[in-house]
């Protein structure tokens, strides 16, 4: 901290000197602007010098005897109102004792540095910090600005050698505007480009600046975000997405973030985590805003309103860019949802606010039941497309297209209403994602399997009499003994004319959420309690000739062999039924069962 104090007390001074050359007759303009450091490991010393601006006798006695003053403040609060390009950094709450910290004894020479040398008397300040007493003498044969020498203790010696002091600059201070020189040897030699004007940072400057952020990579980054502004607040910010795919380590990675925080070109904090929310990590780059001070703690980050604010702006500018290249460059940005879409879906689920949930939602894309395999849409699109005076959004969770066209819940959808278009989601955290956000720009989103649970229109009806069908007789007959042989398995057993082709299907109200609640809830629970949770509905469609056929089996005075038969296939059906709904994850116990069921089959024809 202590160099970086001095660093920054230096480019004040440097900066002061720049703006009074280019507001008044003041200052030697033949003087370069350098910050020069300089270590001597066997004198344990550490020496800053700089060409700034230098202090008076009485600037020295005011500044450097008062603990956590520079002068920039009042400095600034001097200048005429509506000068506010100024670039002053001493803002330092630590101060300027924090010196005192490693050094036994800091000396201070200092000369004004005037037009023809007008006003230079030259000065030495000197303390031990003790009780805050310190020697303010005349001095020979100083330049103009200041120089620092700090005689380090012995438990601060390191700070005396040349790579230890190196990292240090190049950490803090890589991006002060003045030249920062170590043992006569140019440290800063990068360009802090989030200052320039966006159009006039070349593509190669991007990719240069770019690798320095990321280390260890060769490509260019997939998208650049720039963002200026001075009110409400001051930012300069300067955040890349990466090119390469984020390995699944790299996404459990929640702290990972790489964002830097910098007040005016130097250094706050590096990898800061209170800058974006933790769903938007994937960013690489900088923040830099003077409104930060210098002193910030890692605590008071966490807790700062002005980081805050920050963050809630930042967010929303993001989100607007992302938006506006999905719209400019509709194929790349599918290969960016593809990469690093799982970030968002983690945002829109994370996130409290239902206006940010639905910005994030606008970039997802999916595919649905109206377009070709491989196409997908965005719900503002789906949005265009829907019925006149439908309010909902319907979707359907299935591990693939061919799974979700052949579901019996989108067929029983489209049997009561062929035209409603219906998403595909095929990663099962998409559910989730959808659940959480609940409505889309006032519309609902709704699961086709609800829709079908509470489709008060279908009643526990065959319906009119026709051939290849069951009676009603026989449909009721069929439902009892249904009820009596699964037991506590079902709520509820009935028939259905929703489906065509399927011979059955469970329906369940909220079934994405048992979804999810038998994955981790009751992931290793007894059969019997996933049951008694599921509570499920099984429908049969009187229609199907299994159906029909195990009706066969439940006929008054039938065989015995038909019975154990018929248990066995209305044990399957609901074993099927349930794997068509994801709600069953037991493979091997349905792969015994039926199992069963063909040994029953096969002694059955044998008779």
């Amino acid at each position: 901290v202590f160099i970086r104090e001095l660093i920054s007390n230096a480019s004040d001074a440097i900066e002061r000197l720049r703006f009074l050359r280019t507001t008044a007759d003041s200052g030697d303009d033949d003087t370069s602007l350098e910050i020069h450091v300089k270590t001597d490991e066997k004198k344990r010393l550490l020496i800053i010098q700089d060409t700034g601006i230098g202090m008076t006798k009485q600037e020295m006695e005011q500044n450097l005897g008062t603990i956590a003053r520079s002068g920039s403040r009042e400095f600034i609060s001097g200048l005429n109102e509506g000068v506010t390009n100024t670039d002053i950094i001493g803002q330092f709450g630590v101060g300027f004792y924090a010196t005192f910290m490693v050094a036994d004894k800091v000396d201070v020479y200092s000369r004004r540095n005037t037009k023809d040398g007008a006003d230079a008397s030259e000065y030495r300040w000197s303390s031990t910090g003790s009780n805050g007493e310190f020697e303010l003498c005349e001095a020979e044969n100083v330049s103009p600005g200041t120089k620092v020498v700090l005689h380090l203790k012995d438990n601060a010696a390191e700070f005396a050698r040349e790579e230890v002091v190196e990292g240090v600059l190049r950490k803090y201070s890589n991006f002060v505007t003045a030249p920062i020189y170590l043992n006569g040897r140019r440290i800063n030699v990068l360009e802090p480009i989030w200052t320039k004007d966006p159009s006039k940072i070349t593509e190669e400057e991007h990719k240069t600046f770019y690798h320095y952020l990321c280390g260890n990579t060769y490509d260019s980054p997939r998208y650049t975000f720039m963002y200026r502004t001075d009110a409400p607040l001051n930012l300069r910010v300067l955040l890349y997405v990466p090119n390469s795919k984020p390995s699944i380590f790299d996404i459990a990675r929640e702290s990972d973030s790489g964002v830097a925080l910098y007040s005016r070109k130097v250094l706050i904090m590096n990898r800061t985590g209170a800058l974006l929310p933790k769903w938007l990590r994937f960013f690489r780059g900088v923040v830099d805003s003077e409104d930060v001070p210098l002193n910030l703690s890692r605590e008071l980050l966490q807790d700062s309103t002005l980081i805050n604010r920050i963050k809630r702006l930042l967010t929303a500018r993001i989100l607007r860019f992302l938006s506006q290249q999905s719209s400019r460059e509709a194929d790349q940005f599918g290969h960016f949802l593809n990469d690093f879409g799982l970030y968002l879906k983690e945002g829109l689920i994370t996130e409290s606010e239902q206006e940010v949930r639905e910005q994030i939602a606008k970039l997802l894309r999916w595919e649905t039941s109206a377009l070709p395999a491989g196409q997908t849409t965005s719900l503002d699109e789906y949005a265009s497309r829907m019925i006149a005076g439908e309010r909902s959004i319907y979707f359907l969770s299935a591990p693939s297209r061919q799974l979700a066209e052949a579901s019996p819940y989108l067929e029983a959808t489209r049997k009561k209403s062929p035209n409603t278009e219906v998403l595909f989601l095929y990663e099962p955290y998409d559910e989730l994602v959808l659940m959480q956000l609940s409505q889309y720009d006032h519309k609902n989103l709704r699961s086709v399997e609800t829709m079908v649970a509470e489709d008060a229109t279908d009643t526990d009806s065959v319906g009119p009499e026709r051939p290849n069908c069951l009676t009603q007789t026989e449909a009721s007959r069929l439902v009892d003994w249904a009820k009596t042989t699964l037991g506590t398995k079902v709520k509820s057993v009935k028939v259905t004319q929703r489906l065509s082709n399927h011979p059955c299907f469970v329906s369940i109200r909220e079934a994405g959420a048992m979804r999810h609640f038998l994955r981790t809830t009751l992931a290793d629970r007894p059969a019997e309690e996933r049951f008694q949770v599921m509570q499920p509905i099984l429908e049969l469609n009187p229609e199907h000739e299994l159906i029909r056929y195990l009706s066969t089996l439940i006929t008054p005075n039938a065989p015995e062999a038909n019975a154990v038969l018929a248990k066995a296939m209305i044990e399957h059906l609901l074993d099927y039924a349930l794997a068509q709904a994801g709600l069953l994850d037991d493979v091997r116990g349905l792969a015994n069962r039926t199992n069963e069921l063909v040994a029953q089959m096969i002694r059955k024809v044998e008779v």
